[in-house]
């Protein structure tokens, strides 16, 4: 063999054993999924995507219909079937219901809970609400059997920290959510056997701040306490990515 061919063969190695050295580094959980609460859609995850993908994640966002549970957690899981690898569920609000369920996918590595409902099997949105009820109570039912949140109250209510014009087009492009989902028991916790990230929004008046600490210290959730409306995945985007990057960081 020539010097030539010797350096090259030489290079070769060197590349394949610095690659099976560094491959454990980027082992963590790449994929991230965003499901949204009641009420909303999934654009007010725009800021915590960006930063998300700025750092290297493949982000997807869910945008389930909120017809009812199960239709909200085939919808996730549709998302999740597209994934390659590793996944962090993450679930504003209602949505913590949804990944709760949908959370068993044994792609999914853990889940953060973002001001967001955390039952357990046999649980239901409504039920948890009810148990420590909110500062406020200005979500209404229709006569078609959904619910809507006065537009007059939604800045009080959902996001007194949003901007006046966001806070206001998303009282007007509002999502009804419907009642029977919000009844509906969840059939599985996969909190009990994944690891649990909680964030409490400590000025959340549409999910009391109480419930929040007690359904993640039921869970033994690793909790962290920001400052803001339940609006917070909106308002402290980069707080909240910052939890979703240490649980997916974590998932190794």
């Amino acid at each position: 063999m020539s010097n030539f061919s010797k350096a090259v063969a030489g290079l070769a190695a060197m590349f394949l054993s610095s690659a099976v050295v560094t491959a454990p580094a980027l082992a963590d959980a790449r994929n991230i999924v965003l499901v949204h609460g009641a009420l909303v859609d999934g654009s007010g995850w725009r800021g915590v995507y960006d930063i998300l993908a700025k750092d290297g994640y493949n982000v997807s966002i869910v945008q389930q219909p909120l017809t009812g549970l199960d239709q909200d957690v085939a919808a996730t899981k549709a998302v999740l079937d597209q994934q390659d690898g590793d996944v962090i569920l993450v679930g504003h609000s209602y949505g913590g219901a949804i990944i709760t369920a949908a959370g068993d996918d044994p792609k999914v590595k853990a889940l953060v809970y973002v001001a967001a409902l955390q039952p357990e099997k046999g649980e239901s949105a409504a039920q948890l609400l009810q148990s420590i009820p909110s500062s406020t109570n200005d979500i209404k039912p229709t006569p078609d059997g959904f619910l809507v949140l006065d537009r007059t109250k939604f800045a009080s209510d959902f996001g007194a920290d949003l901007p006046k014009d966001q806070a206001e087009f998303m009282a007007r492009s509002q999502m009804r959510v419907a009642i029977a989902g919000t009844n509906a028991q969840v059939s599985v916790a996969a909190w009990h056997d994944k690891p649990s990230y909680g964030i409490v929004a400590k000025n959340d008046k549409t999910i009391n701040p109480d419930l929040e600490r007690w359904m993640y210290q039921r869970s033994g959730a690793q909790v962290t306490e920001i400052d803001g409306s339940h609006a917070i995945y909106i308002t402290q985007a980069a707080a909240v990515a910052k939890v979703i990057e240490e649980a997916a960081t974590a998932a190794k």
